[in-house]
């Protein structure tokens, strides 16, 4: 898009005073290399933080529906209106554009850091910690659209890549983060809001940092197109011209092409995977494989760093070479064939915590390396289309990716049902059979008529005689003979510690036992059907990537480059010649 320069100077700006500088954070000059910096790592430690505190409750998910008496299907809901909250704050945020992007993030983090330091923690009952997930998950999503925009802004195109890199890095360093911290933490602080308090804390600090120092470019300099940082001369001349109002006349209809819209629901697709992972990861190690909460979470480290690593070096070899799509593909394929060997050991009880670690090292670099360059690739293609609805763009994907999660949460009950039961029962159905292992026995052998006739009349010879015959497995007949004598009597002994076990734990295994020993056996099975739809989304990424900007040759793009640079020198030289007032 071009944008011709103006023949008047800007009205000088007014610069902010007292308490004002808390919310006037335009600008007006681009900055230089210093406090570039600074404003991007704010932009990243705000990604970090708020990432940390909407993942923080995946570490300890068992715990709080034990906590609050929750079923895994309200959980799930929870999850659910979580990110359709989200998807809608995206489309919000996507008036950044016109508002500003600072504020969205300064002020979410101040709130969310309150709510996950206080709030969540001190919840009297699930309503309250509900709508304090709620709320967060509200605050994500604009978040999601309006720190990638701050990243765009203060990151030309060549070295886009990299600065995504670490932007990026913002949901898979929240991840690691928690995983760290919990799997170091549950040991000697067991209660689930330990780990809330500690996240709060940090977002506390993190939101005094970018209310005290976060800004953003004035909407004269972020919406133009700038290449390189060689551009800050000309975008800065050109800025004296840009009519703000006139270029965010029609921002949605622009976004919502089939290049922005498809390449936004391919990445979407491909990702649920990874958002499976981060709100499921310890439920399906615990409810198929055993995992504690402390193992699970280490072992989800296993994917959280190589993906952080993956972003930053991909971030790098991207802008190097210049090109996004090759290094999409590559990713892509190589977290696609991850997947797979993922989901075919998905049901194997003998596959080790290292055989599983080896294939989270393998996806999360294939996924790190694909959604870097796509992240760098995409504020490309909106660029291409208008510079100016950048955060309008990044709103369509936050929006299409949230829905994305909402329907894979919703479906995840359905697609896995035993989990529900696992969760909801299985605890407290081995608990007791850990208490009670003697009783569970006579309650697992002996039929429920058998020990109904017993319990109306225990002198009953004859449902006696079964019940020990259906323990030892010896007939009524042969109960007599003196070989079979000390099985009878263990038999006979356990018949009479029923008593020992209270009617209410005899009522609940009588009520869920079954379904809980019927759901341990399809749970695995269900999981791999789940993880393989999971592969199947992956997949729809690859198409989508033709759909995007940018060329496929790294020398062709050197070539590009070169032309940009000598039609910025042209057109700056034309600005100089034209009088002073031009530059």
């Amino acid at each position: 898009m071009s944008i011709a320069a103006g023949s008047h100077a800007p009205h000088a700006p007014r610069s902010p005073h007292g308490f004002s500088v808390l919310w006037r954070r335009q600008l007006d000059r681009y900055p230089d290399t210093a406090r570039r910096m600074v404003c991007l790592g704010i932009t990243v430690l705000a990604t970090i933080t708020l990432y940390y505190e909407n993942y923080v409750m995946g570490a300890v998910s068992t715990k709080v529906m034990v906590g609050f008496g929750m079923s895994f299907r309200h959980f799930v809901l929870m999850l659910v209106a979580s990110n359709l909250l989200g998807a809608f704050a995206s489309l919000f945020a996507g008036l950044a554009d016109r508002w500003g992007r600072a504020n969205l993030v300064a002020g979410g983090l101040v709130l969310t850091g309150l709510m996950t330091a206080f709030l969540i923690p001190n919840a009297a009952n699930a309503t309250t910690f509900v709508i304090g997930v709620c709320a967060i998950g509200f605050v994500e999503g604009m978040a999601l659209v309006a720190t990638p925009a701050l990243i765009r802004d203060f990151s030309p195109q060549v070295g886009r890549a990299s600065a995504m890199g670490f932007w990026t890095m913002g949901p898979v360093l929240g991840s690691l983060v928690v995983t760290l911290v919990s799997s170091n933490t549950l040991d000697s602080h067991p209660a689930w809001a330990y780990q809330f308090r500690v996240c709060g804390y940090v977002g506390v600090v993190v939101a005094l940092i970018a209310v005290l120092w976060l800004r953003e470019l004035s909407p004269r300099l972020r919406d133009q197109l700038m290449v390189s940082l060689r551009d800050r001369a000309l975008v800065e001349a050109r800025a004296a011209g840009i009519d703000p109002e006139q270029l965010e006349k029609g921002q949605w209809r622009q976004m919502l092409h089939p290049r922005i819209v498809g390449s936004a629901l391919g990445i979407s697709l491909f990702l649920t995977l990874y958002y499976m992972f981060v709100a499921f990861l310890v439920v399906y190690f615990a409810t198929t494989f055993g995992y504690t909460e402390q193992r699970a979470n280490s072992l989800a480290n296993w994917f959280w760093a190589p993906d952080a690593i993956a972003l930053v070096v991909v971030g790098a070899v991207s802008d190097k070479l210049g090109v996004r799509k090759p290094l999409m593909l590559l990713g892509a394929v190589v977290a696609i064939v991850g997947s797979v060997l993922f989901a075919l050991a998905s049901t194997d009880k003998s596959t080790s915590y290292g055989h599983f670690a080896t294939l989270f090292v393998i996806i999360s670099a294939g996924m790190g390396t694909a959604y870097v360059a796509w992240m760098a690739a995409f504020t490309e293609t909106i660029e291409k289309r208008n510079p100016a609805a950048t955060a309008t763009g990044l709103a369509v994907w936050g929006w299409l990716l949230r829905l994305v999660v909402c329907l894979g949460f919703a479906l995840l009950p359905i697609i896995v049902p035993a989990t529900s039961t696992l969760v909801d029962h299985g605890s407290t159905v081995s608990e007791i059979a850990t208490r009670y292992p003697t009783q569970v026995g006579v309650l697992t052998k002996v039929d429920a008529a058998t020990l109904t006739a017993l319990n109306a009349n225990p002198a009953d010879q004859a449902a006696g005689a079964k019940a020990v015959s259906e323990l030892t497995g010896v007939p009524v007949a042969q109960l007599g003979d003196p070989a079979n004598a000390a099985a009878v009597q263990q038999a006979t002994a356990a018949l009479g510690s029923m008593d020992k076990i209270p009617a209410a734990d005899i009522a609940y295994l009588s009520k869920y036992g079954a379904d809980v020993t019927h759901a341990s056996a399809d749970n695995p099975g269900q999981w791999r059907e789940w993880w393989w739809i999971c592969v199947a989304c992956e997949f729809l990424l690859l198409p989508c990537i033709f759909l995007m900007t940018g060329r496929w040759s790294p020398r062709r793009a050197k070539q590009d480059a070169a032309e940009h640079e000598a039609m910025v020198a042209r057109e700056l030289a034309a600005m100089r010649a034209s009088g002073p007032a031009q530059v």
